[in-house]
Formats: structure tokens, C-alpha cells, sequence
């Protein structure tokens, strides 16, 4: 093939002490019941992130099938996982929070509400009047529940899957050449700079900010495509204040958001092209890897200010574990969307509580 194809947000990765509790949360509040993958194995790839040791791990890729893209849930096994030694604020360097969309905020927000999730605040409007609001899950990382489009399926709770991120940045300049040029986010949804109100229910989040929200100008192309359907990403830039890394001194897999991760086609291009903007990959899987029900290949870089950018190259996927029925993505076109049928069996994958 002649070009790489970024088909969305396949993950989030989110770094937890307690898998089973961490999963079933997201399941109930959130509508994450679909478990596309579980495994148990050494992460021996990701040495730079992990103190140059193989680290033992236990993963959970959840998805919502209403759309958007899923949650890894990753818990270490071989060692503690460790918080940030800081109270993370707004505008530290990494992803701060996960955007959840909804058909109805408002509906969300009644949902978390009766689920006695820790809301943070009500429901506000961002600079573009689209309302939304912020909730914590039992480990302390935060998500943003968003107006959202893009719907593949329709089940009975009133969020769907992950539609993007806020992310902290140094320079913002740097930041948005990076998501537009390497990751396709090249429209300017809104660039304002000032306090802002629907942000002060955050820690850190009554100061200055600039803020940039960026989303991809054409449609995501793909096997998965449909069912993960159009992103943001918001870039949040504190003025007031000197930004910590949120995961200075900890390791990638400790508490919070570890990683922003594309399904992608096109490895070797994409590769290149990241040379060539001066982004390489600092980790490769090679040939590729096995995670149990799926294989691939998949790479990391990353942002200017070191937030982690995953990508991966699916190659085999489980699609119904009972039955046994995978499916070989290196024989399909790269650019065409897989059938609508087919992705929603991934429903015979759905966890019931």
C-alpha cells in the first residue's frame, strides 16, 4: 500500500490498581460491556516506560458498541502501582481526562447521578456552547461526558465509548502542528484564551488558560472506522503556572491515562511520515505481537511535551470467543469499512453483570 490509514481512537489506555473493580465500573456507569480482549502476560516490549524491566500485566480492552473508541484497562502485576506523588491539575503535561460522548447529557448526568458516581460539578457549556461535565472513577481518573455524534448501535445507557481527550501542553504551537500533522486533527474547532467557567470544577481549573480544540477535517477511512467513529482532542495550556508531567518519575502502566491509541493501516508509511516530522517511534513491536484473542503490530511515540501515542496494526481479531471466530485483517482492502453486521457481533462479547 502507498499510504497509512489512521482509522480513530481504537483506546484509551487507562493505568489502574484493581482491574476487576476498575472494569466493572466502567461497565455500569459508563456502558463499557463489551470485553474485545482479556490477557495476562509480560509487557517485555515497553522498556523505555517501564525502568528497563519486562513488567507482568493483566488487560482488558472494553468497548462500547453504541460507538467511539474503548478502554485498555491495564493493571501491573509485578509491581505497585503508583500514583503521582502531586494533585495533578489542568494544564499539567499529559492526558488530564477522557471525553465520553453522549446522545444526552443531560441523561448522563441523571444516570451518574443515580449510580452515586463523584460528579465534579454540573453540567456547563465549552466555548462553543456544547454542554458537557466531568466525573471521577473509584481511582481518581477523570472523564469528560460530551455531546457526542457518530453512533453505530443503540443499547440502554446514555453514554457510548471514548471520543477523544484534553491534554496538557507546554507550547501550544507545537502541540496542535503535532495532532494535525501526524494525526489528521487539522480543524480548529475554537482557540480561546482566558478563565474559564465550565472549567473551574477541575483541580487547578479557576486559572488562565488557552485552550485549542482540534478534530480531523475528513472522515476516518478503515476496517473499524464506522464503529469508532469522528474525535476531538482539546489542548489545554496553563498561563499562570509552570506544568508538571503528569507521569514524571512513575512508569507507563502506574495510575492514570498511559496512552492515546490509533487503530491504524499502513505501518511502515506511518513510520516514515513520523520520521520525517521529526516524531520517530520510540518503541516497535516488529513483526508484531499476540495479546491472547488478537495480534498485530503496534508502535508508540511521542507528543512535544512526552505524552505517549500508541499505534496499532491489528492483523488477527477475535470477533465471537465462543465460537472461535477470528478474523484476518492483512486480507481486506485497508481503506474499506468492515460490514456493519459484522462489527456488531463483537456484541456476543458483552459482559453481563
Amino acid at each position: 500500500m502507498n499510504e497509512f490509514i489512521i482509522s480513530g481512537i481504537q483506546q484509551i489506555g487507562a493505568g489502574i490498581p484493581d482491574l476487576d473493580t476498575a472494569f466493572r465500573w466502567y461497565r455500569k456507569k459508563l456502558g463499557f460491556d463489551i470485553r474485545v480482549f482479556e490477557d495476562e502476560g509480560e509487557a517485555a516490549l515497553m522498556l523505555p516506560y517501564t525502568g528497563g524491566k519486562p513488567r507482568a500485566r493483566h488487560a482488558i480492552l472494553a468497548l462500547n458498541l453504541q460507538g467511539g473508541g474503548g478502554l485498555e484497562v491495564w493493571q501491573s502485576k509485578s509491581r505497585k502501582t503508583e500514583p503521582p506523588d502531586f494533585q495533578v491539575q489542568l494544564g499539567d503535561l499529559g492526558i488530564f481526562s477522557t471525553r465520553i460522548k453522549a446522545r444526552d447529557v443531560q441523561a448522563a448526568f441523571n444516570h451518574l447521578k443515580t449510580e452515586e458516581a463523584q460528579l465534579l460539578g454540573g453540567i456547563s457549556t465549552d466555548p462553543q456552547g456544547a454542554a458537557h461535565f466531568f466525573v471521577r472513577d473509584p481511582f481518581g481518573l477523570i472523564f469528560q461526558v460530551v455531546e457526542g455524534n457518530g453512533w453505530f448501535t443503540k443499547n440502554r445507557y446514555p453514554t457510548g465509548g471514548a471520543a477523544g481527550c484534553l491534554i496538557g501542553t507546554a507550547e501550544m504551537e507545537k502541540a496542535k502542528a503535532f495532532y494535525g500533522g501526524v494525526l489528521g486533527y487539522d480543524r480548529v474547532l475554537y482557540d480561546e484564551t482566558a478563565t474559564f467557567q465550565d472549567l473551574e470544577p477541575l483541580p487547578g481549573g479557576s486559572a488562565k488558560f488557552r485552550r485549542v480544540a482540534l478534530t480531523h477535517g475528513q472522515p476516518r477511512r478503515g476496517a473499524f472506522a464506522p464503529v469508532l467513529g469522528p474525535t476531538k482532542i482539546e489542548l489545554i495550556q496553563a498561563l499562570e503556572r509552570q506544568p508538571r508531567k503528569i507521569f514524571a518519575d512513575r512508569q507507563w502502566g502506574d495510575l492514570g491515562f498511559i496512552h492515546l491509541c490509533f487503530d491504524v493501516r499502513g505501518m511502515d508509511d506511518l513510520k516514515a511520515h513520523c520520521d520525517r516530522l521529526g516524531f520517530p517511534f520510540t518503541v516497535d513491536s516488529g513483526s508484531g505481537f499476540d495479546m491472547g484473542d488478537s495480534a498485530g503490530r503496534f508502535t508508540y511515540t511521542e507528543d512535544p511535551d512526552g505524552t505517549l501515542i500508541e499505534f496499532v496494526e491489528a492483523h488477527k481479531l477475535e470477533i465471537v470467543k465462543k465460537w472461535g471466530w477470528y478474523l484476518d485483517l492483512g486480507k481486506r482492502r485497508p481503506d474499506k469499512a468492515l460490514p456493519r453486521w459484522m462489527l456488531r457481533s463483537l456484541a456476543f462479547n458483552r459482559v453481563k453483570d
